[in-house]
């Protein structure tokens, strides 16, 4: 088993190193050497994944005394399952995709040592060894976004991606200071270890140790998972080639929400901590989406699209929720790596249309489309609270007596239901032939969609978390007064039945109140528009920053 442990970042290494030197006598060929690595790597790492289904005991490999720590256990040995998986794809799409590129033996190192970085992250058993990966992939990140040697463009946003990421790298390396500080070791298993045992710990200037550490941590997961205020590296570093971005957008952004389960012992501990880790999520998965539809760039509408998931994610494990989050990378990762790396193929359509405006006369004239058909709105009303509480029941029933107590799940069924009948809404207005099969087709769907989401995440909790205390802890730790709980969530009820009700005035109605609106929409569109004047208050700032070290450089130079 350590073995598999330590081949798993090894084989792609060590791919990496046999591709470049071999690149002067081989050519391009090279990058073959690295596909077959990357298809090595994912051999092992679906070995580790069988054995840890199987059961296996968590196990280390030590390559020192203090550091150089692999960790084997379900967690690991699942993300260095998803993360070889995607590189793999990644590598085989780059062989004919880069194939016109400048670098293009540079670009499959580059690849092959990123891959290496990531299962170094996702394995690391002590805090030297995570800090060491958490680095290099911001640094080789740098470089595969910069693939374009000529592009001003690439280069600039490479650099703010850089420095964001540096700028995420603080709190981590401070919350490791402080661990050891407190423990006198990096392992990871020795500090949640103490952690258990001495949870009430203090640190400097009388701060509580637990809670201090894991602010810090979630303060760097922030930055790596592009949440508010810290996500403009994310929708502007399009200028990469597009294996990069479908690396990025599939695996690199997740690395936040790994942190934060990797640390699960830490936040178990903590009291409030979550809270404000749900609400930045709940925030950055509000304004992402709302950005992502304001955008006419597909791949800045994905980058917005990236943000938005991200932000559910942090809300996630905000809410206790740890394992789901987990899940909700892995299915984030597969969907938007095929959406990026479809991206060209949907572009070329595009580009092949013929570009006569679809109205409703042309449709009906030339492609005799069906007029549209509608169901009443009260029946889809009730479709969407009896769906729901048709699932909670079900729930209830196969999954845990106790769900109705458990806050988390109420919140992420909460959100499920909106969506899905946000989804509903969107399809009442759909034109069809036959309305009651896609109906059908929908409510099956939706239903599929929250049961798989029920269940997998039931699924996740035990094989990530199969102690059952330790479950019941997290989602403790993420608890609020069952007072405050009930009434935020009537509270957002009746916001989002407020809203459904406003949207289907404004239907039947036309465009009858348009009229009354028009300056407060426009003025909510021009915000949107300019995507908060974020941006642009980061580049006055950037700005200023330079002329103020222009000046300080230049009175230095003078006394």
């Amino acid at each position: 088993m350590e073995q598999l442990v330590a081949l798993v970042v090894l084989v792609p290494l060590a791919g990496a190193v046999v591709a470049h030197l071999s690149a002067p006598r081989l050519h391009r060929a090279s990058a073959r050497i690295s596909v077959l690595a990357a298809l090595a790597t994912f051999a092992v790492a679906t070995s580790l994944l069988g054995f840890a289904i199987a059961g296996l005991p968590a196990g280390e490999i030590r390559f020192g005394p203090s550091w150089g720590t692999l960790w084997f256990d379900p967690l690991s040995s699942l993300m260095a399952f998803v993360v070889s998986g995607i590189s793999l794809i990644v590598h085989v799409y780059s062989l004919r995709y880069m194939a016109e590129e400048r670098g293009y033996s540079r670009f499959f190192v580059l690849l092959g040592l990123m891959t290496a970085a990531l299962l170094l992250m996702v394995t690391s058993g002590d805090l030297i060894t995570l800090l060491v990966a958490w680095h290099l992939i911001g640094v080789l990140l740098y470089f595969l976004l910069g693939q374009d040697s000529s592009s001003d463009t690439a280069y600039r946003y490479a650099a703010w991606t850089l420095m964001t990421y540096r700028f995420g790298d603080l709190p981590l390396l401070l919350a490791a200071g402080l661990l050891y500080q407190a423990f006198d070791s990096w392992s990871l298993s020795t500090i949640f270890s103490g952690l258990t045992a001495t949870p009430d710990l203090e640190t400097v200037f009388g701060l509580p140790l637990a809670e201090t550490v894991a602010a810090l941590i979630a303060l760097s997961a922030f930055a790596r998972s592009a949440q508010f205020l810290l996500h403009t590296w994310l929708p502007y570093t399009m200028s990469g080639p597009t294996p990069v971005s479908a690396l990025m957008h599939a695996g690199i952004v997740n690395a936040g929400g790994f942190l934060i389960n990797r640390f699960a012992p830490l936040f178990v501990t903590t009291d409030g901590v979550l809270h404000w880790i749900f609400v930045v999520g709940l925030l950055t998965a509000v304004i992402g989406s709302v950005l992502m539809l304001a955008q006419n760039d597909i791949k800045k509408a994905l980058g917005y699209s990236t943000m938005g998931q991200m932000g559910f994610m942090i809300m996630e494990c905000g809410v206790g929720a740890f394992s789901l989050a987990v899940y909700h990378l892995i299915a984030h990762g597969l969907f938007k790596g095929t959406l990026f790396l479809g991206a060209g193929g949907v572009i070329s359509e595009a580009r092949q249309d013929d570009g006569v405006p679809k109205d409703d006369l042309y449709t009906f004239v030339v492609e005799r489309r069906p007029a549209r058909r509608r169901q009443p709105w009260l029946l889809m009303a009730a479709i969407t609270l009896v769906v729901p509480v048709t699932i909670l029941v079900l729930a209830h029933w196969l999954v845990a007596n106790d769900f109705f107590q458990k806050q988390g799940a109420v919140v992420l069924l909460f959100f499920g239901w909106v969506t899905g009948a946000q989804l509903i809404f969107a399809t009442y207005r759909m034109r069809t032939e036959n309305i009651w099969r896609l109906m059908g087709m929908i409510l099956f769907s939706f239903t599929i969609v929250v049961v798989g989401y029920t269940l997998i995440s039931h699924a996740f909790d035990v094989f990530l978390y199969p102690d059952p205390e330790f479950r019941s802890a997290i989602y403790n730790a993420a608890g609020i007064d069952i007072f405050w709980f009930d009434t935020l969530v009537i509270l957002m009820t009746l916001v989002v039945v407020l809203g459904w009700l406003v949207t289907y005035y404004a239907e039947q109605n036309g465009r009858g109140g348009e009229g009354r609106l028009s300056t407060l929409w426009l003025a909510f569109y021009t915000l949107v528009a300019r995507e908060f004047f974020v941006a642009g208050i980061y580049a006055r700032l950037s700005d200023f920053l330079v002329r103020l070290a222009t000046r300080l450089n230049v009175m230095l130079r003078w006394s």
